[in-house]
Parts: structure tokens; sequence; C-alpha cells
């Protein structure tokens, strides 16, 4: 079995247990970079398959995040299914699952268990709260585990209820940390020869994004609160609506910025008055220099604004919706939005592979596939098992092979 011909993780095969959004996600990056990814879903499929937008049946989400993967479906709840798993091991560098703490155990697929069969498997093990500790076997989502990390009560209006980002932020953040550790784990491989176990604990890595505001409750004991669209402790770094009823971002925060800001609002006295002539100072009177901004802003349309603000060099944007991204020339010239063949639709767009490398980029092969779609194929080559015995196994329900349809 052949794995992407370019990138830099050509060769490493990787077993996809995840399901929603942070399993998947992690084993997307890692396929998007040349590994070879399978996806096991149950023969219901991944949650992920009745979220978001759908076209002619098709689940647009999943064809983007099990994009560059084969797809199996394998029911883990049967003797036979945790078998096929097991004889899988073997050959597979990595392992990536996100089901409850303990479940995997149960099946008889715990890490223990399982660097038995294969001393060199990295596993990464999402979970809401960690294999450890009083919470371990709450039920978690991203979203709860946001909350509880703390990330959910600075996010928002002030004058408001917690607000939320609408992706699912903290299954990627923690999909994202969970691959960074499958490759530091596949590097300290090199020198040891024996695979490892990611802890990725979903409101851990929200946490981690809390950084600035722990060692000041520390210290200070200051609680972080929810700031609306300004950045706390900078100044200016905020929303500003504009004469023609759009918003446009401006971050000026850094004295030189700042200089050239006030000049081109045409407001040099500014850069004289004791409240903004530093950055601290000016994070301390945010709101009076909000309304001065606010007032000058107001007074121009977005397309005045960000011509004279980016000529300038000050960091400016109007906010974009996904209209605007897909008519911009930037995200055009940098290649973004990149169409790719799709089984069912002929082709869909999707966001391009990032970051990116020089000389072993990403790319895309394929959208994501139908559950099941590669089943035979996979058992057949990596458990070696004949077509009659597979076709005898999805009789008794333990694989399916994939329905006819798009899904």
């Amino acid at each position: 079995m052949t794995s992407l011909e370019h990138g830099p993780l050509a060769g490493f095969r990787v077993l996809e247990m995840g399901s929603t959004v942070a399993g998947p996600f992690c084993g997307r990056l890692l396929a998007d970079f040349g590994a070879e990814v399978i996806k096991v879903e149950n023969p219901e499929g991944d949650p992920v398959r009745s979220m978001g937008s759908r076209a002619q049946g098709k689940s647009l989400y999943a064809a983007s995040i099990f994009r560059n993967k084969l797809l199996v479906s394998i029911n883990l709840r049967t003797l036979e299914g945790q078998s096929l798993i097991k004889r899988m091991m073997p050959q597979c560098d990595v392992l990536v699952e996100n089901f409850r703490p303990g479940t995997m155990e149960k099946w008889g697929l715990g890490y223990s268990q399982l660097s038995d069969i294969n001393p060199r498997l990295v596993m990464v093990r999402i979970s809401g709260y960690g294999q450890s500790g009083p919470h371990s076997q709450r039920p978690g989502y991203g979203i709860t585990a946001e909350a509880f990390s703390g990330l959910r009560h600075i996010t928002g209006d002030p004058d408001r209820p917690p607000a939320r980002v609408a992706v699912s932020l903290t299954d990627y953040i923690t999909g994202l940390y969970g691959a960074f550790g499958a490759l530091m784990a596949l590097l300290a491989r090199e020198r040891t020869g024996r695979g490892q176990c990611i802890d990725a604990a979903l409101y851990e890595c929200a946490f981690s994004f809390m950084e600035p505001h722990i060692p000041a409750f520390e210290k200070l004991g200051v609680v972080a609160m929810r700031s609306g669209s300004r950045l706390p402790g900078n100044a200016p770094n905020n929303l500003y609506a504009t004469g023609d009823g759009q918003f446009i971002h401006i971050t000026a925060g850094n004295d030189g910025v700042f200089r050239r800001l006030a000049q081109v609002m045409r407001r040099p006295e500014l850069l004289e008055n004791s409240q903004f002539r530093t950055a601290t100072a000016r994070a301390e009177h945010t709101e009076d220099l909000d309304d001065i901004i606010s007032g000058w802003v107001c007074q121009h349309d977005i397309e005045e604004l960000d011509r004279e603000l980016n000529a300038a060099d000050i960091p400016a944007s109007r906010i974009y919706t996904i209209a605007d991204i897909f008519r911009d020339p930037h995200y055009q010239a940098r290649q973004m939005l990149e169409k790719v063949p799709d089984d069912d639709l002929e082709s869909v767009t999707l966001a391009a592979v990032v970051p990116k490398l020089s000389e072993t980029p990403g790319r895309i092969q394929h959208s994501g596939r139908r559950i099941g779609q590669d089943t035979l194929r996979v058992i057949a080559e990596l458990v070696g098992l004949t077509e009659i015995e597979i076709l005898r196994l999805a009789e008794q329900k333990v694989v399916c092979l994939g329905p006819t349809g798009g899904s």
C-alpha cells in the first residue's frame, strides 16, 4: 500500500480511530504531509458526517476533514473487529484515538496491550480531561472542555454571557497538539527505538492559550474578563465602525506603529500626550484612546481606511466574510482555496495545506470518501484476509464495505 508520493511524513502509517473533530483533524494534519492515514469508522459513520452543510446528500465537513485518508469501517464493539485492529498494529507507526479513557483498554486495545504487539507504536490519546485525574471519566466535548479551561470565560463582550467561536476551536487546538506530540514521539523513536503514549486533554490544550492570565492571577489576583474585540493590555488593538457601516480592526500598540497612526489621523498632538506617549500608558488609557480613534474612523469609509492605513504600514483589516475570501486576490495568489477531486461531487473546494514547506510541501490528493470505501483493500493488504473472508465479516456486521451513495 503506497502513501502520498511527497511530503515529510511519506512512509509513515497512521491508524486513526478518533471521531468527530479533534481526532480526525489530528489525522488530517498528518495525512496532508504525506502519512498514509487509515481512518476507522463505525458502520453508522463518524458523527462529523451529520455536522455542517451538505451538497447532494454528501457531508461537506467530512469531504474536508477526511481528505487524503483511506476509509475503513469496522465494528470495534465486536471481538472480531478488535482482532482486526490488533493484526494491523505491527504495520502502523501511529494510532490516534479519542474515546473516553478506559474504552480502548476494555476492548483490549490500550497502550500497554498494543505496545506489546508493536513496541515502536506511537499512540495519541485525545480526551476531554486526560487519561487520569478525578474528572477523567466525564464525557468531554471540545466546547465543554473549553468552558472548564477558562478560555470560554474570556471570550465575548464584557456585558454579555461568554460567547464561542463558530467552529470547534478547542477540538482543533487539541488535534494540532496531538499531531505535534506524534511528530515529537516519532523523532524520539529514532533515538530510542521505542514508541510512547501522548495524553492530549482538550481542557489542557485550551488552557495553554490562557498563558498571559495565569501569572497575572498568581501574582496580582487579576481574574481575566471578557474584553470584546479589544486585546487586554495592548492599545490601540480594537475593532472600529466605519462611516459606511463596515468594521475595521486596527492594531497599533507598538510605539513606532502608533506614531504612524497619529500621523495618518492628523493628530500629532497625541504623541505628546502623557496618556498615549508609551505602550504602557496607552494600555492604561485604552477607553480614551479608543474613543478618539472611533471618532476618526467613523468619518471615513472602509476602502479609504484600508488604503491609507496599509500605505502607512499600519496593521489593519476589514472583517472578511467567506464570500470576501473567495473574491480576494491574495487568497488566490497564495492558492489557499484548492479545488480537489471528489467521488460524488466531481470536485470540491477546500482550504489548502498549511504551513507551506519549501522542499517537502503537503498536498491534497482527494476529498473525504464514503464510509467503508477502502475496507476491502486495507484489510486484504494489512491483515492478509482473502476477499471471501472479508465478505464473510461483512455478512457478520464486523466490517462495512461501504454504501453506493455519497455520505
